[in-house]
């Protein structure tokens, strides 16, 4: 072989890894190590030995009802999201009228629906899980529900049950294709329960909600359920409060005196008249020490005063708020009630985000629940099915300022008038389109069933309608100067 041939051999030939000194075979892992320098995970370092293991705070139940009684931050983690939730309602959408809508409204006022959905959330993301029992007068809780044998005035509410107050047919689980697919078939109330004792009652007349979404193995191990929020920030939250406790701590050593008096020890272990008079020294001292006091002192003694600076300890509070913030997607304007800092920070954008969110959350955990709720309303409240086109939106979270409220209220009837006046709509539907809107802007709204009524329901032609006329009624067609209306 040439010398040619065997330089470049050398250079094409894969480098071979120098073994440790030690002799020892290392596994190492797809990511940087400087094993000289014990730089990387799996170097005999410190960070080496660090690890992740499972902590099963969800099947604690007593630890999570103390740590929400007693800790705020707890309390605000599972309440925060659960209320933004529901505080807010729905927007009926299809084929539905008005009145219709403002019925199952005030039902859900009534009954205090969004009440017990809101306590269901919370309990699912204290515990991992929790259902609502639709509670339905006079039908058999472990058959399941056909919404089309409610009669009018059947359906009496929702009965809120956390995970620990039922238990899940693990054994008999839903065989039908679906979004029940998998899980408990019947859910079995315990005997602590305080109503429907030792019942059992089937899958499709419970609203059920789950806390943190789990893999197929942990939620086995969870029977099915989810995990509680609590579980993911629990090191961060001790660490939170740890840090805040040494803070508070600290107060009572921000301002030390010290005072040596020679040959105390002796003072201490004479006792008698020496011991005495030292202790009506020290008081002497300590009442009238001030501003303007004087301090009286043997000329050997010496007096000290040391201060602590608190420095640095907001910071490092901060940033423990911030990483619980992020761990529970609630942004600190919402969690701590705190003001936005930097320049030009109004928290808006924060807010904005955080809404976004919890619009996802709706969508995700409350659109299937609500929409099994409203198929036994309608019936129970309307006398009817729900309508195959009847949909519904959850309302934004947002709250409008008067100016925007006013402005937004003037393009919304600007639009139905103009829809109005190109012949689109009946009179009628724009007094309903007008009412409707009132839920955001908060005008129109005294709009009544009576008035809407008795407006014109008929299309009018293109052209008949005159917006520029003045002290014309807008479901007037016929001329006032007609000749049959005409002054003779």
């Amino acid at each position: 072989m040439s010398r040619k041939n065997r330089s470049n051999r050398s250079h094409s030939a894969p480098a071979k890894t120098a073994a440790p000194a030690s002799g020892k075979a290392w596994s190492v892992g797809d990511s940087f190590a400087n094993f000289e320098a014990r730089v990387g995970y799996g170097t005999g370092n410190q960070t080496s030995s660090s690890g992740y293991q499972f902590d099963f705070i969800s099947r604690n139940r007593v630890l999570l009802e103390a740590m929400y009684r007693s800790s705020w931050i707890v309390g605000q983690a599972v309440d925060v999201v659960a209320e933004d939730m529901t505080r807010a309602g729905i927007d009926h959408e299809g084929e539905v009228d008005p009145g219709d809508t403002a019925k199952l409204d005030r039902e859900f006022e009534r009954m205090g629906l969004w009440d017990r959905i809101c306590d269901t959330v919370k309990w699912s993301r204290l515990y991992g899980g929790a259902v609502a029992v639709m509670l339905i007068d006079g039908q058999n809780m472990a058959t399941p529900l056909r919404p089309e044998t409610i009669r009018p005035g059947q359906f009496k509410g929702l009965l809120v049950l956390d995970r620990w107050l039922v238990q899940p047919t693990l054994q008999d689980l839903v065989q039908d294709f679906g979004p029940d697919f998998g899980m408990p078939k019947f859910y079995d109330v315990v005997a602590d329960s305080m109503a429907l004792v030792r019942q059992r009652i089937h899958h499709s007349r419970v609203l059920r909600l789950d806390g943190v979404d789990l893999p197929y193995w942990q939620r086995i191990s969870e029977n099915l359920w989810g995990q509680s929020v609590i579980e993911r920030l629990f090191d961060r939250l001790i660490a939170f409060d740890s840090t805040t406790a040494g803070a508070a701590q600290l107060v009572y050593k921000a301002h030390l005196r010290t005072y040596k008096v020679e040959g105390l020890r002796e003072i201490i272990a004479t006792g008698g008249p020496a011991f005495e008079g030292l202790l009506k020294q020290i008081d002497l001292i300590r009442r009238t020490q001030s501003n303007e006091g004087m301090t009286l002192m043997d000329a050997k003694d010496e007096f000290e005063a040391h201060q602590y600076t608190f420095s640095g300890l907001d910071n490092v509070l901060l940033q423990f708020g911030q990483q619980l913030s992020g761990a529970l997607g609630i942004p600190l304007v919402r969690l701590f009630g705190q003001s936005p800092s930097g320049m030009n920070a109004t928290g808006e954008s924060d807010l904005k985000t955080y809404y976004d969110n919890v619009k996802q959350q709706q969508e995700r955990r409350l659109s299937g629940p609500i929409t099994r709720l409203l198929q036994v309303m309608f019936p129970s409240v309307l006398g009817g099915p729900m309508p195959d086109d009847y949909n519904f939106s959850f309302r934004h979270l947002l709250q409008l300022s008067e100016v925007e409220r006013a402005d937004v209220a003037a393009k919304n009837t600007e639009t139905v008038l103009s829809a109005y006046d190109a012949g689109l709509i009946s009179q009628q539907t724009a007094l309903q389109e007008l009412r409707q809107s009132s839920e955001v802007t908060g005008i129109w709204s005294n709009l009544t069933d009576e008035l809407i009524n008795a407006a014109d329901d008929e299309l009018p032609e293109i052209g008949e309608v005159d917006p520029n006329a003045q002290g014309t009624d807008p479901g007037q067609t016929e001329n006032p100067q007609s000749s049959e209306g005409a002054p003779g």
